[in-house]
């Protein structure tokens, strides 16, 4: 039996993933291993390094937020055969789930503020914590904050868990606030309920990363929409306090749609791109764009994002089509060693994992570790990515492709569903539909295939299978899988 069906098994039995290892998840990690090998960044005996956040000094250096409170400057992290060294330069602070570095300071998200550290007589160490926010409450240990790296005006914008996390009961919580370098507070959005990632998409908009769970089918990307409603109404209690958003939106219907939905409550955000549960994660985290020029192999410029239960490393597209944001996902890199947090690549164009298996149980073995993914300079031949268009889809290929298979349109294998919008707890996969592809065109350079698709489904996730299709060179993909949310099918 395949392990990723003992896998599902195990899951649909105990109704929870056992810290024991659990065998592959994609059934890839051999293939994978020839592009992206695992490097471990060796953390001192009698440690407990959970990464929460990563960011890269002026000096080279890596810093470090810990969910036990402190930041660690660390050098060696990105040698080829990492020999670090580890300085703590803060403690006492509280779950660092975001951080930047500019002009000579580090600026933190913690559970309760955002906080401006300083080392103000140079000895290496922090002696001044300058308060910015603290706008929000904080009653209870889930009510995470995670915040973003400072954008491109020196704002932070943070992400507050819900209450319980199925609650809102102190200010801004389930909502997004953007802090400004003076510390003004500006409530952004609300209806978040777990969010654990926050940051720029490839084209420089706030998107952040939401779980499965009460109004969430299935774990997705969002965009922090100003004014927006993220689809959980149980935040709906500050709008009195945040009067720049506009007014309350009308409560959605339970088990409904999300499509549906969407033409009711003007203000609801549509999910950019879905992760199909367990397919595709299961708590998915910090994400980062691939910016290295390169360096990281052929995916410059997508979305790199972690996930904590499973242990793995995805990729994600997006595009604004009609005026709203979708996109698709992809599977990358399993067999990271611990329940993955945050992410970051290095000068060296190297990708950084970090985190814990510190309140809920994940595939990877360990209590926590850091990795980083290396490319090894061989080009995996992939689904590399699928763009939408009027009547179809555009999909591109790390390598040619081979033209007398990807000009047979029986070598796409498609299906789609969407899932319940309601208050009760994720959702099962419903609505299933099979589109036809009717018609597959292959571009002169036989990277692209232009595919014309009778039966698209507006508001469905297209599940693409190509297992059929090879390279030029006869190599089959690394991935076979591919997952795209269309909301909204591009005009003629």
């Amino acid at each position: 039996m395949p392990l990723r069906i003992v896998l599902l098994i195990v899951l649909a039995t105990v109704g929870r993933l056992s810290a024991e290892p659990l065998g592959e998840y994609w059934d890839t990690a051999e293939e994978e291993a020839k592009y992206y090998k695992i490097v471990e960044v060796p953390i001192p005996d009698g440690m407990a390094m959970e990464a929460g956040s990563f960011e890269i000094m002026p000096d080279n250096r890596l810093a470090i937020g810990t969910r036990r409170g402190d930041i660690y400057l660390v050098s060696g992290a990105f040698d080829e055969n990492p020999n670090t060294r580890y300085e703590r330069f803060a403690s006492g602070l509280d779950e660092i789930l975001g951080m930047s570095y500019r002009d000579n300071a580090f600026y933190i998200t913690q559970q309760t503020e955002v906080t401006r550290i300083t080392d103000a007589n140079g000895d290496g160490r922090a002696d001044r914590f300058e308060t910015l926010s603290d706008v929000w409450g904080f009653r209870n240990y889930h009510e995470f904050a995670f915040g973003s790296k400072l954008d491109k005006d020196g704002n932070i914008w943070v992400a507050l868990c819900l209450s319980e996390s199925y609650r809102s009961k102190v200010p801004f919580r389930g909502w997004c606030l953007k802090v400004t370098p003076d510390g003004k507070t500006v409530p952004v959005c609300s209806g978040i309920r777990s969010p654990c990632g926050i940051g720029p998409n490839e084209h420089g908009v706030m998107f952040y990363a939401e779980s499965q769970g009460p109004w969430n089918g299935s774990c997705s990307l969002k965009v922090l929409e100003p004014g927006g409603f993220m689809g959980h109404p149980i935040s709906f209690n500050w709008y009195e306090l945040a009067g720049n958003v506009g007014p309350k939106p009308i409560e959605p219907n339970t088990r409904s749609r999300l499509l549906t939905e969407r033409q009711r409550v003007k203000e609801l955000v549509p999910y950019a791109v879905v992760f199909p549960y367990i397919k595709m994660g299961r708590s998915i985290s910090g994400f980062m764009v691939d910016r290295t020029s390169g360096k990281f192999g052929p995916f410059e410029n997508q979305i790199f994002i972690g996930d904590f239960s499973l242990s793995v490393v995805m990729r994600a597209t997006t595009e604004k089509v009609n005026g709203v944001w979708q996109g698709a996902c992809y599977p990358f890199r399993e067999g990271l060693a611990t329940g993955l947090l945050a992410c970051q690549f290095t000068p060296q164009g190297d990708l950084l994992v970090g985190g814990t298996n510190r309140g809920w149980p994940v595939r990877g073995p360990r209590a926590f570790a850091m990795q980083r993914l290396d490319w090894t300079g061989e080009v995996p031949f992939e689904i590399k990515q699928i763009n939408a268009l009027p009547g179809g889809f555009l999909v591109t290929f790390t390598k040619p492709v081979d033209r007398a298979i990807a000009t047979n349109p029986k070598s796409y294998g498609l299906t789609t569903y969407t899932h319940i919008y309601q208050q009760g707890y994720g959702s099962p996969e419903v609505d299933h539909t099979t589109p036809h592809v009717v018609d597959a065109v292959v571009s002169t350079d036989g990277l692209r295939v232009r595919l014309k698709i009778d039966g698209l489904v507006q508001g469905h996730i297209h599940d693409f299978d190509l297992q059929p299709i090879r390279s030029a060179e006869g190599m089959k993909l690394v991935h076979v899988n591919a997952y795209y949310t269309l909301n909204e099918i591009p005009r003629e």
